[in-house]
């Protein structure tokens, strides 16, 4: 990543007051980097929040045709009737629900977790990343098997905070 990419972002950023924070990751042969501008005072909830991962070097289109669309998707994403919290993925690797192959899962449908409480581990260059949960409710769906690879943002498990 260079300074007139990032130049670019806050630019971005700047004209386009719908948006809480741009987030760019680049990857070359397995190795990524990532820049994230984020508004002052922006939290996680709050407004929108642009990611562009790629396996190349990124152009600026689609960095400048996210923020339109963005807008579009956040309402329609939100939409549905069911008032569950998706846990993503923060990186990408290896999703395991155990700390160990013989121990027993972190957590199992119908499992009520609290905020701050370890769900499952995720294994990248081999170190072993322990998730937690960001919010508190009670296990819905568990929307990844065990040893699966998992993306950068892939949904992990659905909670009801309500339940």
């Amino acid at each position: 990543m260079n300074l007139d990419l990032i130049s670019q972002l806050v630019k971005t950023l700047k004209d386009a007051p719908e948006l809480g924070s741009i987030e760019i990751r680049r990857g070359f042969l397995g190795l990524w980097a990532s820049v994230r501008v984020s508004r002052a005072g922006h939290q996680a909830g709050g407004a929108a929040h642009v990611v562009v991962g790629q396996a190349s070097a990124p152009a600026m289109a689609p960095v400048t045709s996210a923020p339109a669309a963005a807008p579009a998707a956040a309402p329609a994403a939100a939409a549905p009737a069911t008032n569950l919290v998706e846990v993503k993925s923060p990186m990408v690797g290896t999703f395991y629900k155990s700390p160990e192959p013989a121990a027993e899962a972190y957590v199992k449908v119908g499992s009520r977790v609290t905020t701050g409480q370890v769900v499952c581990i995720i294994e990248a260059m081999k170190i072993m990343n322990e998730i937690e949960s960001e919010v508190q409710g009670v296990v819905r769906e568990i929307c990844v098997e065990n040893a699966q690879p998992v993306e950068f943002g892939q949904v992990l498990f659905r909670l009801d905070p309500n339940g």
